[in-house]
Formats: structure tokens, C-alpha cells, sequence
């Protein structure tokens, strides 16, 4: 008896065919080569293990066209990207897992500007001659700041290893006992900060650090800058004490030492978004902070990036350390840096057209409408929901005590088990990302584009079986 995995087309005869040349065409010769093996294998297999589909005809032209699909599905498995659009429907507005804040239309529109040809990103116009990308969005950050110079890296935690290398090189850098804390992915800013080739000097306690504590940090021999962290994702509330900026910048400038003050978030208006107590670098600046750090896509709502302003002597120091080449952004993010910081020269104006200060601020009423839109779609599919009162959050270690006022969608318990639905958003196309409260899965309008409404009911409906 013949073995049935014999039947197999040799790849070369694979290649021959219609389909197989209309995969090289569209993917071409190395990935059309590689198809056709993964599917001679994947025949082998069927064959092998006698499966309905590969054996119900030893006709050669069938099983060519059987290894054209498996070749098929091979190609959809391994060309699809690894980075998906997902729909954020958990009403954590800066979501860091989900990407941050999602970017507005022009700084989508620069971005793809930026990427499609050349640009002159190091070279000057009316000189003729190389120039530097440090320049682009400079101007602008002076302007939204006070400060005197500004300067943009690749995160805010590159920013500070930069700051404290650049500032206090093989010295000592001054920070309370109560900063001392733990970002995303476990990472912790001593270490961070030790990684610049500085020691720690640490200061007062979790809850109380004071002026003193400061004064007596900067006797140590080798101080040579203070740091100022912004706390993140936690408050320290009862019997607390913490020194400002301004004291601690008058303490700096009697010491002759610089002040780091790493504020976090970025808001760069309060009027921009009145809902959240949260400072600006302006005030930073004004404060006398001669270095102040913040992110590019937490409350600015642009993208990744580390943006320093402050002082011109500080910030030249640290544009003039080798370790900015390492730490430099590209094109594409000061394109669309430049177009977000534009938007913000009017807070209203960047209320309305950056899209986290948009969630941020959108009215209880607005967010009402939204989820009783998404529930009258659910119900028509035959799913059981209504609308409940709930709490959004900012997100992104900014604000963990804003409370923002909203609405949300609760499924029905009687639709199935909240975590098999919520997995079963996750593995849809697009994939919803929900959050679940009490048993009950929650989708929470506040991050849902009102574009996306209508998706994620049917993907709702599909989850537990009502839609196709």
C-alpha cells in the first residue's frame, strides 16, 4: 500500500500554481517558499493522522488545492501584526498596558508626514548645512513653559537618568525617603537613578521629610543635586510632610546646586482640565525648579517621549552629555510632538481636539447618552444590560485621586461568566479590552470612540452567542 504522504506536491510543483504565485506576488519569493513547506507539512500531518480533509481523495489537483489553504491560513497566522488596535473600554483614559493616551488627528497627520520621505530634522534650510533636531520643538516648549530651553528624549525615565548623569556626575543626589518609589514593569527610580552613575542620598522619612532633612542631605560630601519625584500612582494622606518646589529651589540656589524636579504627567494647562488637581511645569518653572521633566503621552496626549525644560545652562549640560545621543528621539516623534504642543497653546482649543483631555472632561450627561446608545444596540441583539453610575480614572500613575463622575454599561449576570466574556472581547477582531465590577462585565464609554459604539455591541453580542 502507497503511503498516503507520499501524495504530497513536491514544493516546486506547489510554487507552479496560480495560487501560489498570486502568494509571491503579494508577499514575495521567500515567503511564498516558506508557505509552501509549512503547508506540505501541515499535509504530511493531516495525511499521516488520516484527517477527513486530506484523505477523502488521493486526487493530486485536490490535495494542491488543500495545501494552497493550509498555505493560507499559515500566511494570515504569521503576517499578522503582533501590535493590534485594541478598543479601550475600561474608562482608564491614560491606559499604559493599552498604549497611553491615543494621539490627535494632527499629530497622526505629522507623524505620517514625517515618516513618508525625507525631512529636516538635522539639517538647516538657510544654512545649507547640518543642523539639529533638538531645535523642533524647542520654541513651543518655551512658550507653553517659561522656561528658558527644552529639550526632548525618548521617555521621561531616560530624561532623568540623563539629568542626573549630566548634573551630578560620580556625585551625590539628594531625594526624600517618601519618593523613593516603584513605576510600571517594576522598576524602581533608585535603581533607575543609580543606573546614571550616582549614589542616593536619602532623606526624612516615608511620611515626614522637611526642609532640614534637605539642608543636612546637601552637607554630604559629594551632594551635588536635589530630585523631586512625583509620587505616581500613590498618596501618603494622615500625619504627612513634604517640602514644595519653591522652598526647595531656594534651598538649590543657596547650595549653588541644580533642582530635578520629575513632575510626571505633563498637564500643561490646569485650564485645560479643571477636573484634576495636578501641577504644571510652568508652576515648575516658576517655582525655580532649573530642571523640570514630564511624559509626552500621559496628560500632554502625544507621544512617547521624555520632554526636559528649565534652566539654559542645565539643559545645555545635559544636550552636551554623551549619553543624550543614546537617549534622542526620532522624526516621527517630534513631528507629532510639535503638532500636540500647537494645540495646547489654547487650553479650550486642546480640550476638545487632543482626546485624553476630551475623556477626561467629557460631561456625566455625554457619557450617559453613550452607554444607553450602546445598551439600546446590545438589546436589539437580544443581549440584557443597562446603565449604572461609575467612577473613571486618569490612569498612567497621574491623579490616583481624581474621581471622574460617568456612566457605564453592565451586562446582565444572566449573559454567561463575566471573565469567559470578557476573555472571549480580548480574542475578537478588533479585540475590546472591558473591565469587570462585582461579577458583572462593565463597558465604560469614557474611552470608547463614539465611532467604536456600534463595534463593541456586536462584538458584545457575539461574545455570549447572540451574533454571528
Amino acid at each position: 500500500m502507497t503511503d498516503p504522504r507520499r501524495l504530497v506536491p513536491a514544493i516546486e510543483a506547489l510554487l507552479g500554481t496560480e495560487a501560489f504565485e498570486r502568494i509571491e506576488a503579494n508577499h514575495g519569493r521567500t515567503q511564498a517558499v516558506r508557505a509552501a513547506r509549512a503547508a506540505a507539512e501541515m499535509l504530511r500531518h493531516e495525511l499521516a493522522a488520516g484527517t477527513a480533509d486530506a484523505t477523502s481523495s488521493n486526487d493530486p489537483d485536490s490535495l494542491a488545492e488543500l495545501a494552497e489553504e493550509l498555505a493560507e491560513e499559515w500566511l494570515k497566522e504569521t503576517e499578522s501584526p503582533s501590535l493590534l488596535g485594541v478598543i479601550n473600554a475600561t474608562g482608564v483614559v491614560i491606559h499604559t498596558n493599552l498604549g497611553r493616551a491615543p494621539l490627535p488627528r494632527a499629530a497622526r497627520a505629522a507623524m505620517a508626514r514625517a515618516a513618508t520621505g525625507y525631512s529636516n530634522l538635522e539639517y538647516d534650510l538657510e544654512k545649507g548645512e547640518r543642523g539639529t533636531r533638538y531645535l523642533h520643538c524647542a520654541e513651543l516648549l518655551r512658550e507653553l513653559t517659561g522656561a528658558e530651553d527644552a529639550l526632548v528624549l525618548n521617555n521621561a525615565a531616560a530624561a532623568l537618568v540623563l539629568a542626573a548623569n549630566a548634573l551630578a556626575p560620580n556625585g551625590g543626589v539628594v531625594i526624600s525617603r517618601g519618593e523613593l518609589i516603584e513605576i510600571g514593569g517594576g522598576f524602581r527610580i533608585a535603581e533607575i537613578v543609580e543606573r546614571a552613575g550616582v549614589r542616593l542620598i536619602e532623606v526624612g522619612s516615608t511620611n515626614r521629610t522637611r526642609l532640614a532633612d534637605y539642608r543636612d542631605g546637601l552637607a554630604v560630601p559629594g551632594a551635588r543635586l536635589l530630585l523631586k519625584v512625583h509620587r505616581s500612582n500613590f498618596r501618603v494622606s494622615g500625619f504627612t510632610e513634604e517640602v514644595g518646589v519653591g522652598d526647595l529651589a531656594a534651598l538649590a540656589r543657596r547650595r549653588g546646586l541644580p533642582l530635578v524636579h520629575d513632575l510626571g504627567s505633563g498637564l500643561l494647562s490646569r485650564r485645560a482640565a479643571p477636573c484634576l488637581d495636578e501641577s504644571t511645569p510652568s508652576e515648575s518653572v516658576a517655582a525655580g525648579a532649573q530642571i523640570t521633566i514630564f511624559s509626552g503621552d500621559k496628560l500632554l496626549g502625544g507621544p512617547q517621549a521624555g520632554i526636559v525644560v528649565g534652566s539654559r545652562e542645565h539643559v545645555g549640560r545635559m544636550r552636551r552629555n554623551p549619553l543624550c545621543r543614546a537617549l534622542r528621539v526620532d522624526k516621527v516623534t517630534l513631528a507629532g510632538l510639535e503638532a500636540v504642543l500647537r494645540l495646547h497653546r489654547d487650553p479650550e482649543w486642546s480640550r476638545t481636539e487632543v482626546p485624553a483631555l476630551k475623556m477626561l472632561t467629557v460631561s456625566k450627561a455625554s457619557l450617559w447618552r453613550a452607554a444607553e446608545a450602546i445598551v439600546a444596540e446590545l438589546r436589539t441583539n437580544g443581549v440584557g444590560a443597562d446603565v449604572r453610575e461609575v467612577t473613571g480614572l486618569v490612569g498612567g500613575g497621574a491623579c490616583p485621586d481624581a474621581h471622574l463622575p460617568g456612566h457605564a454599561v453592565f451586562l446582565d449576570p444572566a449573559e454567561g461568566d463575566p471573565e469567559t466574556i470578557a476573555e472571549a472581547l480580548r480574542q475578537g477582531e478588533p479585540p475590546v479590552v472591558a473591565r469587570i465590577v462585582d461579577d458583572r462585565l462593565v463597558l465604560d464609554p469614557r474611552t470608547v470612540r463614539h465611532c467604536e459604539q456600534s463595534g463593541v455591541a456586536q462584538a458584545v453580542a457575539r461574545a455570549v452567542g447572540k451574533l454571528e
